[in-house]
């Protein structure tokens, strides 16, 4: 059993979580039918149903905690009320764009997954060791892409390095702890996410470098998960859209 401050911290970063993979999915979904490559329009759908699958795992263990209901959590919340990261609400960008930030968020998610299997929250280790089965497909998917982009015309570099200027700072976010983490970390519950960024940073670093991108240096680096873009309250409007038309509907 958790003590009570514990068990708030943990509801607040699983809801983190699948906060980050539920808009991630969105953004990807936003790809169907408009992929480069027929065999990507399949790929992309694919990769949105396997973070929604994510985030419904990380909500079933918020409701063994607090009772509270998945779709309550995803449909009726305000945006300002959403911890996720600032990568993943960012418009969808170009093709180079979305593999650049799948490609970071997923660099990240495989090291967070990684330690998160060793939790010594057994629900949670459950659940990281099944999600980074199909994140290492993620990595691999998103760096074959980069790689492609980046070592392809020049065209297709410029997009690469231009999306990559952009998105870095945003991912140094996903290193930032929540309110309360530290005592998850203590506890053995979560990762460090401070001790994970160095290693972050130099498998990232390394990859980028060795298909000819660099790694940009300074940028603005959110510090808060309450942190948005006006981008968030326009995708929440329509993915939300169903759902608030009627309250008490009881499948939208």
């Amino acid at each position: 059993m958790l003590d009570p401050y514990l068990k708030e911290a943990l509801v607040g970063k699983l809801t983190a979580l699948a906060d980050d993979e539920v808009v991630l999915a969105q953004r990807l979904s936003e790809w169907v039918a408009h992929a480069p490559i027929l065999e990507e329009d399949i790929a992309i759908a694919n990769l949105a149903q396997d973070e929604l699958g994510h985030a419904k795992l990380y909500l079933e263990l918020r409701q063994e905690l607090d009772g509270s209901d998945p779709d309550q959590v995803v449909f009726l919340r305000d945006p300002l009320d959403y911890g996720n990261a600032v990568l993943v609400e960012l418009p969808r960008g170009d093709w180079a764009f979305t593999m650049v930030r799948q490609y970071l968020f997923d660099a990240y998610e495989g090291l967070w997954l990684r330690e998160a299997a060793s939790s010594r929250y057994a629900p949670l280790a459950e659940v990281a060791a099944r999600i980074l089965k199909e994140e290492r497909f993620h990595l691999r998917h998103s760096s074959l892409w980069v790689e492609r982009l980046a070592l392809g015309t020049e065209e297709s570099h410029r997009r690469a390095q231009a999306a990559l200027d952009l998105l870095f700072p945003y991912a140094r976010q996903l290193f930032r702890p929540l309110e309360g983490e530290e005592a998850l970390v203590e506890a053995g519950i979560v990762p460090d996410l401070k001790a994970l960024e160095g290693p972050y940073l130099e498998e990232v670093g390394s990859f980028l470098k060795g298909v000819g991108l660099k790694v940009p240096e300074g940028g603005y680096v959110p510090k808060s998960r309450r942190e948005h873009t006006e981008y968030l309250w326009s995708l929440l409007a329509e993915m939300q859209s169903v759902a608030r038309w009627d309250r008490e509907a009881k499948a939208w």
